[in-house]
């Protein structure tokens, strides 16, 4: 048998590669380590998810329906601010699984509604529950004082990253003098509770 494969010049290649930050990130340490720390929070969510059948980002939708009822599909667009194919896709699958349905408009036959059905009541349960489980799991080992200030730092991390963020909850809105304007701008509480769907890939829904 061969032994280990060596690069050229006979150096040994890094055991744990991810370690630490690769030299391009050395000048910023914390955010290559919140950049680790997202991709394994979604990988977690996504196992506690697929036990209740959906995919990470659904439940932001689902999240979005159960506190505002119908909405157009125009809105649920902006609110999780994916490509409009790819919320499509994943109202189609919601939908066959029974847990939205849409419908045309009345003032608007041209617009299509987005609502949640009685029989998400169950996936309501049991994304609560996926969340609660998640929450543990990322915050284990931490006091009460400890997951307070954690939440506190994020909040200013959060802040200080939605100045660069067009339509970021505390921005000033793009200015809009279009018709339906009033109707089609997500509230800033449906924006706060979608806003981590927009890292979300169209190959996870």
């Amino acid at each position: 048998m061969s032994g280990p494969q060596h690069p050229e010049g006979g150096a040994e290649r890094p055991a744990c590669p991810d370690a630490a930050p690769p030299s391009a990130a050395h000048c910023g340490p914390l955010s290559h380590a919140l950049s680790r720390v997202a991709r394994l929070h979604r990988i977690a969510a996504g196992r506690f998810l697929k036990e209740a059948g959906i995919y990470p980002g659904q439940e932001f939708v689902m999240m979005h329906l159960w506190e505002s009822g119908p909405v157009r599909q125009s809105e649920l667009i902006k609110v999780v601010d994916l490509d409009p194919s790819t919320v499509t896709k994943m109202l189609q699958r919601l939908e066959q699984s029974g847990h939205v349905r849409r419908s045309p408009d009345p003032a608007d036959r041209r617009a299509v509604l987005v609502e949640a059905t009685a029989a998400s009541c169950t996936l309501h349960t049991q994304v609560t529950e996926a969340w609660g489980r998640l929450e543990e799991l990322t915050l284990a080992g931490l006091d009460a004082h400890e997951r307070a200030e954690l939440g506190r730092l994020l909040g200013r991390v959060e802040a200080n990253l939605c100045k660069e963020a067009p339509g970021c909850p505390g921005t000033p809105p793009a200015r809009d003098t279009g018709p339906g304007t009033a109707r089609d701008t997500p509230s800033r509480a449906a924006q706060d509770s979608t806003s981590s769907a927009r890292s979300t890939s169209a190959a996870e829904l």
